[in-house]
């Protein structure tokens, strides 16, 4: 894994040094000094098609350009007509651009006329994006040209795989696309190609991969990049084997990069504890923090078997307090009732002495490894001065509420708590109560013969800021009326691009993120998301982020932050709009957390390793260019100290 390193000369303290350096008028530090790429982006931004029409057919293919990428982000099927007749324009950047947008706009209305254009297409960086886009689109049609295609340069053929990627994540695959996909892992293939061959063998649903067992173990073990190795780990779960704990086993305890270890982990699911055993507890006390915290959600996830005395033996050596709170958990379920209560005391009187409240909130949440803590968690959970202990707690009960074996006789206490939540008021309980409620495995419609109290949360929303609730509570109406779930309202326009913000942000401008665990610099992508770098600058030049806390981290995907509440649904009174740029998600880049298209405000995070189905989903608007180091450390309750411009 690359180390960077740590430059602490470059903070900046001042409010004056916060601010992006005023430009003359005269001076362009970026390409939006030109008016009519301003007007171009105004327009994506306000997703006017009408006026953003007339742009794909400008004299300069500059504007050609940049109105065909526009549609990438608008996704208006009115534009494919036009977006199709610009796979022949003479300008290979506009065909690219073409081609990226049809793949967005994901209507299977252009697959044949993709298909149809290919032969013609001799560039390889265009079929590459074209056979990405069929992906995106494709019937069956689509996936047989895909596996079939005869790429004969190494763009393209990443760009096939890539398709095919694409189209397994729709579940539209053959079994001779798998094997052509399985070919494309030889050490001999390029990265491309074999990344994208990885990731379709992990992604895609409801593969049995047992027949191509060797060529999985053998690109797990000895592919140089571990992001091919961490993939392919994780496909190796879809392999039905005998000696699969074993060579699952020596995968998490041998390899050096701890996104491969954590994999291998994740891949054992279904295995018998004793098997795994070694493995599973050396994962709990790896290294890295990510295998501990994700060994220790893959024993709540698999309690079964997990022995309550190795537990009670390893505890007292594992500080951190999110895999503390997963032992907890499996020790309280598996425990007898008579040593449920000795240990509940214990665990309830280390939880009031706590004062950190991240701890507190992972302890709560190990309390429901025991269905009789319900009421606690309830009450902590409604006296909770601190967001993240209400939503974590709420967390916990609908946890409890899910599980198979859940006492049927504690189910209109369940059902009143959740009523309680929504009457408080508070976004994250009423949300998260709200889709509980509606959980058609809780089977609780029969529990609210009169549901008003929805529709009176409802009206106490502040919209755009509490939109994420406000849908959670309009489909759970919808649920309990037995109606047809409504069309999500879109969120208003309401917050522009501040353009002469942007005309003083020079393109590469970076950005000094100050943690308790060291230092992270990132690099802006102004000419790709400037509605979405002119939001972020803005809130540093105001310090909002100041002193915030990372709310979430999921082992292997991303680290989150920006959350003014600390528990990941708090907003702003504004959104933005989602810019898709033909930018792909890999290790450390930084992308817009949102609750769906057109909904971003204030909170963003950074991946650990590539993440490509949240390509063309998620805003990417920076990318780390120092301290991933310190990304691959941070865990949630670690401080963000300081934002500021570089």
């Amino acid at each position: 894994m690359k180390k960077y390193i740590i430059v602490a000369t470059m903070f900046m303290t001042t409010a004056a040094c916060q601010q992006v350096p005023q430009q003359s008028t005269e001076v362009s530090v970026n390409k939006f000094s030109d008016t009519n790429l301003q007007k171009i982006y105004t327009l994506q931004d306000k997703r006017n098609t009408a006026e953003l029409l007339p742009f794909l057919h400008h004299s300069k293919a500059t504007y050609r350009k940049e109105a065909a990428l526009a549609f990438a982000s608008v996704q208006d099927t009115l534009a494919i007509p036009d977006l199709l007749g610009l796979l022949t324009d003479t300008t290979t950047a506009v065909r690219k651009a073409a081609a990226y947008s049809l793949g967005q706009i994901g209507h299977s209305k252009a697959e044949s006329s993709i298909i149809k254009h290919m032969p013609q297409e001799g560039k390889p960086e265009v079929q590459a994006e074209l056979l990405e886009a069929l992906g995106k689109i494709a019937t069956t049609a689509g996936v047989e040209f895909l596996t079939d295609y005869n790429a004969t340069n190494e763009v393209s053929q990443a760009g096939q795989t890539w398709g095919l990627y694409r189209a397994g994540l729709r579940q539209q695959h053959t079994p001779k696309g798998v094997e052509l996909v399985v070919k494309s892992l030889a050490s001999v293939r390029p990265y491309e190609v074999r990344l994208a061959a990885a990731h379709f063998l992990a992604r895609t649903p409801r593969l049995d991969l047992t027949n191509y067992r060797q060529a999985l173990l053998t690109a797990a073990t000895s592919d140089q990049a571990p992001e091919v190795r961490m993939a392919v780990t994780q496909a190796l779960g879809k392999v039905r084997a005998m000696d699969k704990a074993q060579f699952l086993s020596n995968i998490a305890q041998s390899d050096p990069d701890y996104r491969v270890r954590l994999s291998a982990v994740r891949a054992m699911s279904g295995l018998e504890f004793s098997q795994i055993k070694p493995a599973i507890l050396a994962a709990l006390q790896d290294k890295n923090i990510n295998t501990a915290v994700a060994a220790s959600e893959f024993i709540q996830a698999n309690p079964a078997g997990v022995e309550i005395d190795t537990l009670l033996q390893l505890l007292p050596q594992l500080q951190d307090a999110r895999v503390r709170s997963g032992v907890i958990w499996v020790t309280l379920r598996n425990s007898q009732p008579h040593n449920r209560a000795l240990l509940n005391l214990r665990y309830k009187q280390q939880y009031q002495n706590l004062r950190n409240p991240y701890e507190k909130a992972y302890l709560l949440k190990a309390l429901s490894g025991d269905v009789e803590n319900y009421k606690y968690i309830a009450e902590q959970m409604f006296l909770a001065e601190q967001p993240i202990l209400a939503t974590t707690g709420m967390d916990a009960l609908i946890s409890m509420r899910q599980q198979s074996d859940f006492p049927r006789k504690f189910e209109t206490e369940f059902a009143d708590i959740f009523k309680k939540a929504v009457g408080t008021g508070d976004v994250a309980l009423v949300g998260m109560a709200a889709a509980a409620i509606r959980d058609p495995k809780l089977n609780l419609r029969s529990q609210y013969k009169e549901h008003s109290f929805l529709a009176q949360a409802q009206q106490k929303l502040q919209l755009p800021r509490d939109m994420e609730t406000n849908i959670e509570l309009q489909r759970t109406i919808d649920y309990l009326n037995g109606k047809r779930e409504s069309i999500t309202p879109e969120n208003p326009f309401t917050h522009p691009i501040d353009w002469t913000l942007v005309k003083r942000i020079p393109e590469g401008q970076q950005v000094l993120l100050r943690t308790d665990k060291g230092t992270i610099v990132m690099q802006l992508f102004l000419e790709d998301a400037p509605g979405s770098v002119a939001n972020f600058v803005e809130l540093v030049e105001k310090r909002f982020f100041d002193d915030l806390y990372f709310h979430r981290v999921v082992p292997n995907f991303v680290v989150q932050g920006g959350d003014k509440r600390g528990d990941g649904w708090g907003s702003s009174d504004y959104s933005i709009r989602s810019e898709f740029a033909p930018l792909n998600y890999r290790e450390g880049y930084v992308g817009m957390a949102s609750a769906g298209k057109d909904t971003e405000s204030n909170q963003w995070f950074i991946t650990h390793s590539p993440a490509p189905h949240l390509d063309g989903k998620y805003t990417i608007f920076a990318k780390v260019i120092d301290g991933m180091d310190v990304v691959h450390q941070l865990e949630v309750g670690d401080k963000i100290l300081e934002v500021s411009l570089k």
